[in-house]
């Protein structure tokens, strides 16, 4: 599969398979930011949808989702609940970028699950400008050139690993499996972020992914940003022990707190291109040769 890049006057379209957008300021500014970088905008009248907790029905949303597979970028407006739903029905995944994170992860793993690339886990239109310029010019370029910076975490565990990347959000990632919308999982890194959930509830999730057996053919394990701002301190230490105790037995590299996530700097990766993660140093790389995917 050869992915596009983009170039201006791309179109780009924004969906919205989750919760209705409640924050007009923050979407409108994300558009901006795509818009400066001459790529032209369909808002698919988003901010007039709601139905119940969602950003319009179930019938509406699937049908928008369909409509948007032929652009070579899809930005999902926000997350919160409802993109599982979607999956109900077996959709045809196009061949461009498709990007979001949060609840949408159900939608990205899909994507890859089904042998494509494309999915991007990354900002959405109502979270990019709260992002710091290095993030938005970091995906810019992915987008544009091909081309990703390093990013950097916390070692846990020694060890470089080399493989296919997956990222997700822990929640949903837990809930899908079982489903035929989760990958094949044997010799990838993985990266797990999450949100507003306790510790005991994370602890649950990993001992649920070890009972399913899931995880034993993995070959690195990343994690992203779990709490809020307000909540940082003394639970990431308690999540960096939790996340030792968990999977040390694994004897794979381990990074904690890299940029990825709810918190401002969630950094784009590209599921399913090879990278490596550095459990010695922290950093996770994209290995891919992206002149051989991206044109």
């Amino acid at each position: 599969m050869i992915l596009k890049k983009l170039k201006k006057g791309d179109l780009v379209e924004i969906a919205a398979p989750s919760s209705f957008v409640e924050n007009e300021e923050a979407f409108i500014s994300g558009i901006e930011i795509i818009k400066k970088w001459g790529l032209e905008i369909n808002q698919n009248n988003i901010l007039s949808r709601k139905c119940n907790s969602f950003s319009g029905n179930d019938e509406l949303r699937l049908k928008e989702l369909k409509k948007v597979q032929k652009s070579k970028l899809i930005i999902f407006a926000k997350g919160g609940w409802g993109s599982a739903r979607l999956l109900e029905e077996r959709l045809t995944w196009g061949e461009g970028f498709m990007m979001g994170f949060s609840d949408t992860s159900s939608l990205l793993l899909s994507k890859y699950s089904q042998g494509n690339l494309g999915a991007v886990h990354g900002p959405m239109i109502t979270t990019l400008s709260n992002e710091p310029t290095w993030s938005i010019e970091r995906l810019k370029t992915f987008l544009f050139e091909g081309y990703l910076d390093d990013i950097y975490g916390k070692p846990i565990q020694s060890g470089i690993a080399l493989g296919e990347i997956i990222v997700s959000n822990l929640t949903i990632f837990t809930y899908l499996i079982g489903t035929d919308h989760l990958p094949d999982l044997k010799g990838k890194i993985l990266i797990f972020e999450d949100i507003n959930e306790d510790i005991y509830k994370i602890d649950r999730m990993f001992t649920f992914l070890r009972l399913s057996k899931k995880l034993k053919d993995i070959v690195g394990l990343g994690f992203g940003s779990f709490f809020s701002k307000e909540e940082i301190g003394s639970t990431d230490k308690y999540l960096e022990n939790l996340i030792y105790d968990r999977f040390k037995d694994f004897s794979i590299p381990i990074v904690s707190n890299l940029p990825i996530g709810h918190l401002s700097g969630n950094a784009c990766v590209p599921i399913g291109f090879n990278a490596s993660l550095n459990g010695n140093n922290g950093t996770l790389s994209i290995k891919e040769s992206l002149k051989s995917i991206i044109i």
